[in-house]
């Protein structure tokens, strides 16, 4: 009898231990911006073992990750990143949208200062952000004892990633030449912080954005935040989003295959490769989990494309919308300029103008879809309040309905041909854009990396919502509260 009682108590004592929740020490978001998922392969051969290489042959691969919303944009693709949502509920609707006739920034708050710097670029803050983040669930989880911190050389790359709640957010400020913040997470700099920026400050007005330079400094800041701040050194699992926006600037300058934009992409390697080293040493290997991916892709440079006789071409919508606003305006008897702003391919009209000149807003919609439909390199043009009966492909109407926030997008969203982009159709053009439904544009990488992560991949449909609950299955704590996307399993 006292055998049987003694394995009894033995039983209790093990089951609870057993029983305890695994997570990492820390979770790191990379979201490199303007990555379109075919670099992790067409730049393979040039990595380092012990960088890009290293996520990609150690790591867990998501190899059919798509953008499930238009625009595909900067300040969206980080929001839906980390919320698990769509423009339609977290409330980004792009970098620049109206609200209320008024064109906004999303991350522009004049209720707050700049930390740093006595600039408006540190004016920033993420208030008009609709939805709770992956660091706002983990806060919420460990009673906010977790550690939040974004980073990045964009304000909304460091903002909008870090969530609600975070503990700061640093941003590079080109105006100061160096990485500022805002009061609504600090009254100042950290030591720590000031001392980087002396370290890799730059003379004011240095464009440090569009340079391979600016991945170095990314991650600089990175490395002292992850080590100054003490994240990942006890038992509370931590988030550090870095998001690298230099191979954006650069990409939209010169295009998807100019020799900056491999230089970048090297350096990106280059860092990654020291971060690793850095969190081996500070975290312990296996201690961290690491996410990369992309808020968008982009589309190759249109005189390429052209020149090896693949269709393609540059919108320049600001060429003709003017010229669109005025024939409306002579067949309908408005005077007002009605057309007040095109962001990403939504259109805003002036609903004010409209009713005074006794017009209604459908006979103004229609007779401006029926115009711009003329142009031969617009295929559609969409009422966002018709999107449902409007004779379009199925995947291209989920994706509008899914980036239409009915405060926040305007009237109307035009879906070019394919290989066609907002840019300039000039001979001499080498850059090159984003923000179409296209998987040049719309495929992302999302690769897993270190704690409880073997090497595999999948070709499994995933959408970019899809990373945010996947995180949080893998810590068990709940998703955001706008969440839309599945938690994907590694097979």
């Amino acid at each position: 009898m006292k055998k049987i009682l003694s394995i009894l108590l033995t039983a209790m004592l093990v089951v609870p231990g057993m029983a305890e929740i695994s997570r990492p020490k820390l979770v790191v978001g990379l979201v490199v911006d303007q990555m379109r998922w075919d670099y992790l392969y067409y730049f393979y051969d040039q990595f380092r073992p012990d960088g890009l290489r290293r996520l990609v042959g150690q790591g867990y691969s998501f190899e059919n990750t798509m953008i499930n919303y238009v625009p595909t944009v900067t300040a969206v693709g980080h929001s839906s990143i980390y919320t698990g949502s769509i423009p339609a509920l977290h409330g980004i609707a792009g970098n620049n949208f109206y609200m209320d006739g008024e064109k906004v920034y999303c991350c522009a708050d004049a209720t707050v200062q700049s930390v740093g710097s006595d600039s408006k670029e540190g004016q920033m803050s993420p208030h008009r952000l609709l939805a709770s983040g992956l660091g706002d669930v983990l806060k919420i989880h460990t009673d906010y004892k977790a550690k939040v911190v974004g980073v990045a050389l964009k304000d909304r790359a460091a903002i909008l990633p870090a969530g609600h709640a975070a503990d700061a957010a640093y941003w590079w400020d080109g105006s100061a030449g160096k990485f500022v913040s805002s009061t609504y997470y600090m009254k100042q700099l950290p030591a720590w912080a000031e001392k980087v920026n002396r370290e890799i400050g730059t003379k004011p007005g240095t464009d440090v954005k569009a340079s391979v330079e600016g991945v170095a400094k990314t991650f600089r800041m990175a490395e002292a935040a992850l080590v100054n701040e003490g994240m990942g050194q006890d038992d509370v699992t931590d988030l550090l989003a870095i998001s690298v926006s230099s191979t954006d600037a650069i990409g939209h300058r010169y295009g998807t295959r100019h020799q900056l934009t491999r230089e970048a992409y090297m350096e990106l390697d280059r860092q990654l490769a020291a971060f690793f080293r850095l969190l081996d040493e500070k975290v312990g290997r296996g201690n961290y989990l690491m996410f990369l991916s992309a808020d968008h892709g982009a589309a190759h440079n249109p005189n390429e494309m052209k020149a090896h006789n693949i269709p393609s071409g540059g919108l320049e919508t600001w060429t003709w919308l003017g010229d669109v606003d005025k024939v409306v305006g002579q067949q309908l008897g408005i005077t007002g300029k009605m057309i007040i702003g095109e962001d990403a391919g939504r259109l805003y009209l002036d609903h004010e103008v409209i009713g005074q000149a006794g017009r209604t807003l459908d006979e103004v919609k229609q007779a401006v879809i029926n115009e711009i439909e003329k142009r031969d390199a617009i295929m559609y043009v969409v009422d966002f309040d018709k999107v449902l009966t409007t004779s379009i492909p199925q995947p291209i109407r989920e994706r509008i309905v899914n980036g239409y926030n009915k405060k926040r997008s305007g009237d109307l969203f035009f879906v070019a041909k394919a290989g066609w982009e907002n840019v300039s159709n000039k001979p001499d053009y080498t850059g090159t854009t984003h923000g179409q439904w296209n998987p040049y544009d719309a495929h992302i990488p999302f690769v897993l990396y270190g704690w409880n992560v073997n090497h595999g991949q999948s070709v499994e449909p995933t959408c970019m919502t899809d990373i945010a609950p996947t995180i949080c299955a893998m810590l068990h704590i709940q998703m955001p509260n706008s969440c839309v996307g599945h938690a994907k399993e590694m097979k």
